[in-house]
C-alpha cells in the first residue's frame, strides 16, 4: 500500500506543478511592454509642491477628470485592493494626471479621503487640458478619457517610462489598463501584475548586487 502511495505521489506531483505553473502565465516572467516611452509628467505642477516624475519608479497612473467626487468608489478599490499591500516599497507611486481645474476637487477630495485611506502616498499633478490628454495619447492604449478627462482605467508604468500589461489576457487580449470600477479586475489581475514588475525589479536588483561583489 505505502509502495503505491509513493508511486501515485512521484506521478502526481510533476503534473500538479505543470498545472500550477502554466496556469498563471504573469506569475513567472516579466509582464509585457505594450508602449515605450509613455510622456513624463515632470513639468507638471503638483498639489504638495514636490517634483513628480514617471523616470525611475514604478508608476500606478490614473487620469480622474475634472470632478472627483464621481469617483470616490474607483479610488477606495484602488486604495484597498492594490495601493495599500505596496506603499511600503519606496521606488512605488500612485500618480493621479488631473487638469488645472480639478486642484481645489484634489485638495478636497485627498483631505476628505483620509478618514479611510492614506492620500499621502498619493501624488496629484496638474496642467493643462491639452498637456493632459497628451500624456494619456503616448500610452497610445486604445482607450479613450471622456469630456472631463476621466477613465476608470489606470497604467503600470515601469522605471523606463515603458506601458506594462498582458498581451493576451484571457478575457481582454491585449490588456493596456485596470478598470478600476471593477474589483474583480484589481484583485486577480492588476494585484497580480504588480506583484510580477516588483519581483522583477527585485531580481534585478539582486543580480545587480551579486555581480558588484564578484
Amino acid at each position: 500500500m505505502k509502495k503505491f502511495f509513493v508511486l501515485i505521489v512521484l506521478f502526481a506531483l510533476p503534473i500538479i506543478a505543470y498545472l500550477f505553473f502554466s496556469s498563471g502565465q504573469n506569475n513567472f516572467a516579466k509582464l509585457p511592454v505594450l508602449t515605450e516611452k509613455v510622456q513624463d509628467v515632470k513639468t507638471f505642477e503638483s498639489l504638495r509642491g514636490e517634483r513628480v516624475s514617471l523616470e525611475d519608479k514604478i508608476s500606478i497612473v490614473a487620469f480622474f477628470g475634472k470632478d472627483l467626487d464621481q469617483i470616490k468608489g474607483h479610488t477606495f478599490n484602488l486604495d484597498q485592493k492594490i495601493l495599500e499591500k505596496y506603499y511600503e516599497f519606496k521606488d512605488f507611486q500612485f500618480v493621479i494626471v488631473l487638469p488645472e481645474s480639478a486642484r481645489e476637487s484634489a485638495l478636497r477630495f485627498s483631505e476628505e479621503f483620509e478618514a479611510i485611506g492614506n492620500p499621502q502616498n498619493w501624488k496629484f499633478v496638474f496642467s493643462s487640458e491639452e498637456k493632459v490628454k497628451a500624456v494619456f495619447k503616448s500610452m497610445d492604449s486604445g482607450l479613450k478619457l471622456d469630456e472631463n478627462l476621466h477613465t476608470p482605467y489606470v497604467f503600470i508604468v515601469d522605471k523606463d517610462r515603458n506601458l506594462r500589461g498582458r498581451e493576451d489576457d484571457e478575457d481582454y487580449g491585449r490588456m493596456y489598463g485596470y478598470d478600476a470600477s471593477s474589483v474583480a479586475d484589481l484583485s486577480n489581475k492588476m494585484n497580480d501584475d504588480v506583484k510580477v514588475i516588483l519581483a522583477e525589479y527585485r531580481l534585478a536588483l539582486k543580480k545587480n548586487n551579486a555581480e558588484r561583489k564578484n
